[in-house]
Parts: C-alpha cells; structure tokens; sequence
C-alpha cells in the first residue's frame, strides 16, 4: 500500500535531490525569478519558504543553518540585506508559480517561481520573429548577384 509521502523524488537520489534543491533556491534568491520545471518549482517553493521563514530572525544561529544549505555568500547577502528588508511583515506565500506552456523537446509541465515582491520586475523579452528561410535565401541571391554586377 502506497503511504503519502510529503516530498517528490524527482528522478534523482538523494543527494542529488539535495544538491539540485540548493542550487534552485540559491539562484532565486539571486536572480529573484527563475523558469523551471512545475515538479522542481514546487519543491523548491517549499525550501525557500523555510529558509526565508528561518533568515526573518535575523541571528547568528540562523545565518549559519542557512549557510549549511546556501553555500553562495552573495546569496545569503542578498538575502539578509534585501530580500528580508522588502518581505518584513509578511506571513509565508513569499513565492509564487506561474505555470508556463509544456517545454517544446520532452512535453514537460514548465513553470516560473519567483519571489512576491519582486514581481514588478519586467519578464524577459520575446525573442524576435526570424523570417522564413525561403525568404532569407531568395533575398541573398538577390543581393549577391547585386553586388557582383555593382562591383564590375
């Protein structure tokens, strides 16, 4: 019989669950808003929300447990510094997931996670219309045999 288990594995053992976990939360408590997978993302809401819940005290004791899972000094700067400062009186629900179009190569359920209060923050932008190829190659001919009569 199945028991309910309160975390996912993630295709991973577990020190590389481990060690992927730490490596999502570090870099969105750096970059604020990262895109990954929807599995991924909720489980790394789960350990940031800790770890921020942990860095409001504001002690020595919770600098260093934290520093046992984010090992980037500058991520830990950030978040004693800015992050801390800008969540204050906040109770939890410091992230949120914004679930995104299938990934194109293998269909998986992609999502944002980012930080509540660094939303205003711009999304990234759309990568710009590329011409099809037909139209790209006949304008090259084009040009190509423009400037081979120009530079005789």
């Amino acid at each position: 019989m199945r028991k309910v288990k309160s975390a996912r594995k993630l295709g991973r053992t577990a020190s590389h669950r481990k060690a992927t976990l730490a490596n999502l939360s570090t870099q969105l408590l750096l970059h604020k808003r990262i895109e990954t997978t929807e599995a991924k993302a909720k489980e790394t809401r789960k350990h940031v929300e800790k770890i921020i819940t942990k860095a409001k005290k504001g002690t020595v004791h919770a600098q260093r447990i934290i520093f046992k899972t984010i090992r980037d000094k500058s991520a830990i700067r950030e978040l004693f510094e800015d992050i801390i400062g800008r969540i204050g009186d906040r109770n939890g629900g410091y992230t949120r997931i914004i679930k995104l179009a299938p990934r194109y190569g293998d269909a998986a359920k992609m999502a944002v996670i980012e930080l509540v209060d660094y939303a205003e923050m711009p999304a990234e932008q759309p990568k710009a219309a590329t011409t099809d190829r037909s139209k790209r190659v006949k304008g090259s001919k084009k040009k190509a045999v423009a400037e081979g009569t120009s530079a005789e």
